[in-house]
C-alpha cells in the first residue's frame, strides 16, 4: 500500500528564519506575480467589454464566440512553448519575453479594426497567458524556501483572481463613465498595459531561479542567488542538495522530452494532467465567464444579474485569501480532497434548487447564494492547490516541459467546458448541468484519493526521491 508521509531521506536543511532575505523573497514573488495580475485581468476582461465590442465591430454569435475562445486555445499552445522556453532559456528570461509579449498583445487588441486582427491578439495575448500559467509558478517554487513554498507559490493565484475581480470593476467604472462611446472596450482593454510594463521593469531587477541555474551547471549563480533568499547556512546546505540531485538527474539522463518514456515521470505526467482536467471540470471559468448569463437564466433581472454577478469576483478573492493562510498549516491532500467534496456538494445544491424550486425571486436567490459558495470553496482549495501541485511534483530537468503538459491539458479542459457550458445551459437547463458536475466531482474524489500524494514540508529535491522510488 502506498504511503503519503514518508520522511525526507535526506538531511534535514537548517531551518528558515526570518531575516533581510525575507524582505528580498517577498519583493520577488510580488514582481513575478504580476505575472498571474495579467492572466487574470486578460481572461477576465472581456466579460465586461463583449456588449460594447460586439456593437462597435458587428460581431455575430459566432465571431462573439471565436473572439472569446480563442484566447483559451492561444493560452493551450502558449502554456506547452512557454514551459519548453524556459527550461531552455530560464524562468526569469521567459517572464520577461511573456511581459513583452502581454503588451504588444494588448496593444494591438485594442487598435484592431475588425474582428478577425482581434481574434488574431487575443490568441497572441492567450499564448503570453499560458506561458505566465507554465512559468510563474515554478519560478515561484523554485526560489521559495520549503516551508513557504506553499504560500509563496499560492500568491500567484491571488493575483489571478484578483486581477479578475479588477477587471469586473475596473470594466463597471469605465462603462459608467465613457458607456456612450462605442470604443469603451477598448480602455477596458489598454488597462492591461500598465501591469505588463511594472512586470517587464521589475523582472528586470529579479534573479534568476537556482535551481534551474543548477541544472545548466552556473554553481556560483545559483548559490548567490540562494544568498540572497536564505540564510548563508541555509544556502549552503541547499545548494548541497540541489547540485547533488542535479550530478544524478545528469547521470540518469534525465533531461528532457525523451524521458516521457521513462515509467515514473510518465505517471507523474498523467497525475499532472488529471489535476489539471479536473480542476476545470469543476466548472469554476464557467461561472468566471458566464456568471451573468447563468444568474439570468435563474431568475435575475439583467441589470440585477449583473451586479449580482460581482460577488463571484468579491468571494473568488475571499476565498483564495482564506486558502492562502491555511496552505502551509493542512496537508495537501487532505484540502483537495476537503475542496472536492465541498464544489461537489455546492453543484448538488445548485442542481436540486433548480429542480425542486419554483420560478421567482426565491429560488434565484438560493442558486447565487449556492453558486457564490461554490466559488469560494474553490478558489480556497483547489484552485491555488493544483498549481502548487504542478509546482511540485516534477523533477527538475523536465519541471517545465511536464508542467507546460499538464497545463496544455487543463486550458483544453477549460476551452472544452467554456464553449460548452452555454449550450450545454440552453439545451438541457440549469439543473441538468450542474447535475454532470456533481458526477465529474466524484469522479475527481476517487482520482485524488487513489493518486495525488502528499508534498507539503518536502523539498523538492526529496519529492523527486520519493516519486521515483514510488511511481518506478
Amino acid at each position: 500500500m502506498t504511503t503519503y508521509n514518508e520522511q525526507p531521506s535526506r538531511a534535514a536543511l537548517p531551518p528558515d528564519v526570518p531575516g533581510p532575505h525575507s524582505k528580498r523573497l517577498g519583493i520577488i514573488a510580488v514582481v513575478a506575480t504580476f505575472g498571474g495580475l495579467l492572466f487574470g485581468y486578460d481572461t477576465g476582461v472581456i466579460n465586461g467589454a463583449l456588449e460594447p465590442m460586439t456593437a462597435d465591430l458587428g460581431l455575430t454569435a459566432l465571431t462573439e464566440g471565436i473572439v472569446v475562445s480563442i484566447l483559451i486555445f492561444g493560452a493551450a499552445i502558449g502554456a506547452v512553448v512557454g514551459g519548453a522556453l524556459s527550461d531552455r532559456f530560464g524562468r526569469r528570461h521567459n517572464i520577461l519575453l511573456l511581459a513583452i509579449l502581454f503588451a504588444l498583445a494588448t496593444i494591438g487588441c485594442v487598435l484592431s479594426p475588425t474582428w478577425p486582427v482581434l481574434a488574431f491578439f487575443r490568441f497572441v495575448l492567450g499564448l503570453a497567458v499560458g506561458g505566465a500559467s507554465a512559468t510563474v509558478p515554478v519560478y515561484l517554487a523554485e526560489v521559495a524556501p520549503a516551508e513557504r513554498r506553499g504560500s509563496i507559490v499560492t500568491r500567484n493565484e491571488v493575483m489571478i483572481v484578483s486581477g479578475q475581480f479588477a477587471a469586473f470593476v475596473i470594466n463597471a467604472i469605465i462603462f459608467n463613465i465613457w458607456g456612450e462611446n462605442p470604443g469603451v472596450w477598448r480602455v477596458m482593454l489598454v488597462v492591461a498595459v500598465l501591469p505588463a510594463i511594472a512586470l517587464f521593469i521589475g523582472m528586470l531587477r529579479m534573479p534568476e531561479s537556482p535551481r534551474w541555474l543548477v541544472s545548466q551547471g552556473r554553481d556560483d549563480e545559483a548559490l548567490a542567488v540562494l544568498q540572497q533568499v536564505r540564510t548563508p547556512e541555509r544556502a549552503q546546505a541547499e545548494m548541497a542538495e540541489v547540485h547533488e540531485l542535479a550530478e544524478e538527474e545528469r547521470a540518469s539522463k534525465t533531461a528532457g522530452a525523451s524521458d516521457l518514456g521513462v515509467r515514473w515521470i510518465r505517471r507523474l505526467i498523467l497525475l499532472g494532467a488529471g489535476l489539471g482536467m479536473f480542476q476545470q471540470f469543476t466548472g469554476i471559468n464557467s461561472i468566471m465567464y458566464y456568471g451573468t448569463q447563468l444568474l439570468g437564466d435563474a431568475g435575475f433581472s439583467d441589470q440585477a444579474a449583473i451586479i449580482a454577478n460581482t460577488a463571484n469576483g468579491l468571494f473568488s478573492v475571499l476565498g483564495i485569501t482564506v486558502g492562502l493562510l491555511i496552505m502551509n498549516k493542512v496537508n495537501r491532500r487532505t484540502l483537495l480532497l476537503g475542496g472536492f467534496a465541498l464544489t461537489t456538494f455546492f453543484h448538488l445544491l445548485v442542481g436540486l434548487s433548480a429542480t425542486l424550486l419554483p420560478d421567482g425571486p426565491a429560488k434565484a436567490w438560493f442558486i447565487l447564494v449556492f453558486v457564490v459558495l461554490f466559488v469560494f470553496c474553490m478558489q480556497g482549495t483547489i484552485g491555488p492547490l493544483v498549481w502548487l501541485l504542478l509546482a511540485e511534483i516534477f523533477p527538475l530537468k523536465i519541471r517545465s516541459l511536464a508542467i507546460g503538459i499538464s497545463v496544455l491539458v487543463l486550458w483544453l479542459s477549460n476551452a472544452v467546458v467554456s464553449l460548452g457550458f452555454p449550450v450545454v445551459v440552453e439545451s438541457l437547463g440549469i439543473a441538468p448541468t450542474f447535475f454532470i458536475f456533481v458526477a465529474l466531482g466524484v469522479l475527481a474524489l476517487i482520482f485524488v484519493y487513489r493518486s495525488v500524494p502528499e508534498t507539503r514540508g518536502r523539498s523538492l529535491e526529496d519529492l523527486e526521491e520519493q516519486f521515483m522510488r514510488q511511481y518506478s
